[in-house]
């Protein structure tokens, strides 16, 4: 297979997998890939006591709890429902989830605002549909249905996004576990009913910021177990997950480049010093509107690290970090602009007087950034 822009987690972690699989001999409910610790393990990593003949790195970074509910909840006929602030992994861990268990993560149903029931559950092709009347053949399935189909996993993104009508739907699949086709007749030889196999289940995703946007019936509530994903608050969490993403991203883009670890260490403060100035404000006006997630960390680093690459020495400085994370982080003018200059100010500038370093070379690169934008 050529290479792919962005893998599936079935397909990057494919030759791990099937390693996995081979020397798994715990029981499996029904159609599972792989047992519930294999799942665990596949997803948090390898330990010395788990006996393996190869370590397994890491995948997520979270609580070990969070992975084992959600494990056990696909085990039941229960839907998951992850749901946490942007940028705390749902949806990474939703992939993982369903690579482990099914080899298949890519059966989603992105939810917005134009998501219909056609695409939770299926729709026609309109030309076999002239050519040959209304079958199984011109029918087409949406992910989930094909789920239930496979008895596989389905994924349902952003699910608060979605209208009342689309969920009440998805309420339906969740609880009877089939899906009615009328169009194909009411006979009882007629194929018009697809039911759901063994091993079928859906893991949604819900940003707990999009509450009041299509809030959740409580009818959809009871068929879910929900497991909130918290924001990373732990230092040495956050590093492990940086790097861990840092060290993918330079493999990805087969970039050579230097990337200090003390540089790591000043965007993991820059970020949980601006953390703390958006829980000392007062109003919205005085946070930032980035959610100052890990993924946007994340994402700072990744601009810096492509600009280093492209435009610079071949070395990650502090003076191009700085302008990435002003870059980056400063959507509104002058809002966002006048806290990222009041935090060089207040807090970078006598940092760096006290603490030298990187810090010094930092500030210079966001006060000509934000020269530069104002």
């Amino acid at each position: 297979m050529s290479e792919l822009l962005r893998a599936p987690a079935e397909i990057k972690y494919a030759e791990e997998l099937d390693w996995l699989e081979s020397v798994d001999d715990s029981p499996k409910p029904f159609s599972w890939r792989l047992s519930p610790k294999m799942v665990r393990l596949f997803i948090l990593g390898s330990e010395r006591a788990d006996g393996l003949d190869r370590e397994i790195a890491p995948k997520w970074f979270g609580d070990r709890s969070f992975v084992e509910r959600s494990i056990v909840t696909l085990a039941s006929d229960r839907g998951l429902l992850l749901i946490g602030d942007p940028g705390t992994g749902k949806s990474w861990l939703a992939e993982l989830l369903s690579a482990a268990i099914s080899r298949n993560s890519t059966q989603v149903v992105q939810g917005t605002a134009g998501t219909t029931e056609d695409h939770i559950k299926y729709s026609w092709n309109v030309s076999m549909v002239i050519a040959k009347g209304q079958s199984r053949e011109s029918m087409i399935p949406s992910p989930i249905m094909t789920a239930m189909e496979t008895g596989t996993i389905g994924r349902f993104e952003e699910l608060t996004r979605s209208t009342s009508d689309v969920q009440d739907a998805l309420i339906s699949i969740l609880s009877e576990k089939y899906i009615s086709v009328p169009e194909l007749g009411s006979d009882q030889d007629s194929d018009n009913i697809v039911f759901a196999q063994p091993g079928f289940s859906v893991i949604a995703t819900a940003n707990s910021r999009d509450r009041g946007v299509n809030d959740l019936s409580s009818a959809l509530k009871r068929r879910f177990n929900f497991v909130r994903i918290p924001v990373v608050t732990s230092k040495k969490s956050e590093a492990e997950i940086v790097r861990f993403r840092t060290e993918e991203l330079l493999r990805r883009h087969q970039i050579e480049l230097d990337v200090p670890p003390t540089l790591l260490d000043v965007l993991l403060q820059s970020f949980a010093d601006l953390r703390a100035t958006a829980a000392a404000a007062g109003s919205d006006d005085e946070k930032l509107e980035s959610a100052l997630s890990t993924a946007e960390q994340i994402g700072v680093l990744e601009d810096a690290i492509l600009h280093s690459n492209f435009f610079g020495e071949r070395a990650l400085t502090a003076r191009t970090l700085a302008s990435s994370l002003v870059g980056s982080l400063a959507r509104r003018a002058p809002e966002d602009l006048a806290i990222l200059n009041k935090y060089l100010h207040g807090v970078v500038e006598p940092r760096s007087t006290e603490e030298g370093g990187s810090w010094p070379e930092f500030l210079e690169g966001g006060r000509e950034t934000i020269a530069t934008l104002s």
